[in-house]
């Protein structure tokens, strides 16, 4: 005999699983009576007004300049385009032109609809009626039947209502004119936008109330990323994402970088070890670049001075968590040092205070539409960026009963619980950890003056993840082959790397960033394939 709590469990399944069942129910009526409604509106008369609506010619989507190609080439003439994201009571009872998804279409009776146009994540509500110049009920079925995601453009005149909208990101209505279909979708998707860009809370408030709402997985994500780009949050995200690369490229030309374009064909590795994506090049062994950084470093030795580069870059290793890609977009920086590595520090310093203070102040709208879907706190830096020693921080994780290394490498676990009591002392969650042990460095790097165990490089921390390495470099060739043997490198696959310091070569470092990594970590997404646009792992080459 079943116990009373496993009882009350059976219970509570079968409320929820009856409850998803009516939700169903409910959406199935919903449907067909829109479909009824919709299909109620047609009339046998002629519609004199027939011209200001319908779906756009094939003729007219060729780009044709004849004006008389047809009804939309006619309407849209000698209109300006408005964006739906400026539709404000500035611009009251105002005509305008937008052009949109047809996000949903609510038909009310055979003289009304209602249509919400969406535009790069913001929407505006659109009102159809038989009362409106030139508008039929004709034209009101047409709008009422269209299909979700359909392009759509509208002429209409802009009004604010009485009452606050809730159904649109905007607060005026557009009064439709005239409206043609541009191009339609499919009249079932393989995943709703709505349901793409609900929120986990939302989700699981729903089912409090025993509503079981559709969750779309990170997998149908992925398979349908172009679906999945439309979510505010998506749309959000990859704006934050190009402020993110437009603010590195700009601070970097503002402190005398030049921007270079290195190749992605290497004849051999450029950071050591195995994980090297390997091809036959023309009948000789090749792979593909890990990092830009033989190639940088002999541009400084070029006499460029300070050099960056934003490009791919390629890993093979078989990592599969929530912060590596095989395919991944490299900030990358190299530059002539004067006296002390920490000169590269200060660049890293101003660079990430500079754009976070940017994407704060310039990305607002991105960031609310980020977290209303995935809740974050904003990131917590200072002005001028904490740096502690790699023998500091191994320390303060001792003092909290950390055991670790004194000259291994921080994992994963040790990273995090270092990011939480930098925190707590310093209030901080980006800061640099500098001097780390020779041993866990690639071959490249200088050892410190003071303790050839230890390097003059760094890493650099967001919430308790690291994502930034940097380091001065050995330009030295006679102690740059012996580094590089010694890591297991074959000195004679990179002869030409090492060669260029033998025409003489000034100290120099540098850092290497991922982009993607600063933009899941700066908005506190919990995994990397958020903010890769088609991601690369060791399961996904598509789409």
């Amino acid at each position: 005999m079943s116990s009373e709590p496993e009882e009350q469990q059976l219970s509570k399944k079968a409320a929820k699983k009856e409850a998803a069942k009516l939700e169903k129910l409910r959406r199935r009526q919903e449907a067909a009576s829109l479909a009824q409604s919709a299909s109620s509106l047609s009339v046998e008369e002629e519609d004199p007004h027939s011209s200001n609506y319908g779906d756009v010619s094939l003729l007219e989507l060729k780009s044709c300049s004849d004006a008389a190609a047809g009804n939309w080439s006619r309407a849209i003439s000698s209109m300006e385009w408005t964006q739906v994201r400026a539709l404000t009571q500035e611009v009251k009872d105002q005509e305008v032109l937008i052009r949109g998804r047809a996000h949903t279409t609510r038909p009310v009776s055979k003289n009304m609809a209602f249509l919400v146009v969406r535009e790069k994540g913001f929407t505006v509500q659109c009102l159809v009626s038989t009362q409106s110049e030139g508008v039929s009920r004709q034209m009101v079925k047409f709008v009422a039947g269209l299909n979700r995601e359909s392009i759509v453009d509208v002429i209409g005149v802009v009004s604010v209502p009485g009452n606050p909208i809730k159904g649109a990101t905007q607060q005026v209505d557009v009064v439709v004119r005239k409206l043609y279909c541009v191009n339609k979708a499919m009249p079932t998707l393989p995943i709703n936008i709505e349901d793409a860009a609900r929120s986990d809370a939302e989700i699981e408030a729903a089912l409090q109330g025993g509503v079981q709402l559709p969750r779309v997985n990170q997998d149908t994500r992925l398979n349908f990323r172009v679906l999945d780009f439309r979510t505010p949050a998506n749309q959000g995200i990859f704006r934050i994402q190009c402020q993110v690369g437009t603010i590195f490229r700009q601070f970097l030309l503002s402190e005398d970088f030049v921007e270079i374009h290195t190749p992605k064909l290497m004849a051999g590795s450029s950071e050591g070890g195995s994980a090297v994506f390997k091809l036959d090049y023309k009948g000789q062994p090749a792979c593909l670049a890990q990092s830009p950084q033989l190639h940088k470093q002999m541009s400084i030795c070029g006499d460029f001075g300070r050099v960056f580069e934003v490009g791919p870059v390629f890993r093979a290793e078989d990592s599969y968590t929530h912060r590596h890609l095989c395919e991944f977009t490299g900030l990358d920086v190299e530059m002539e040092i004067k006296k002390h590595y920490s000169e590269v520090m200060d660049i890293v310093d101003r660079l990430f205070v500079t754009m976070f203070d940017s994407l704060n102040e310039n990305c607002q709208k991105e960031l609310e539409a980020v977290g209303r879907q995935y809740p974050f706190e904003p990131l917590k830096y200072k002005p001028n960026t904490l740096r502690l020693t790699f023998e500091g921080g191994v320390q303060m994780l001792k003092d909290a009963g950390v055991e670790v290394d004194p000259l291994g490498d921080l994992n994963t676990e040790t990273e995090r619980k270092l990011g939480q009591l930098v925190l707590e002392k310093y209030g901080t969650e980006f800061y640099i950890l500098h001097r780390y042990p020779l041993a866990v460095r690639p071959f490249y790097t200088m050892p410190c003056y003071d303790n050839p165990l230890y390097s003059n490089s760094f890493d650099v921390f967001i919430r308790g993840e690291e994502i930034i390495s940097g380091a001065q470099r050995v330009h030295v060739p006679e102690f740059l082959a012996e580094r590089a043997q010694a890591c297991g490198i074959d000195v004679d696959s990179i002869s030409t790397y090492i060669d260029s310091f033998r025409y003489g070569a000034p100290p120099h470092g540098g850092f290497g960033v991922g982009l993607e990594r600063v933009v899941m970590l700066f908005c506190g997404l919990g995994n990397i394939r958020k903010t890769s646009l088609f991601p690369r792992d060791p399961q996904r080459i598509a789409p």
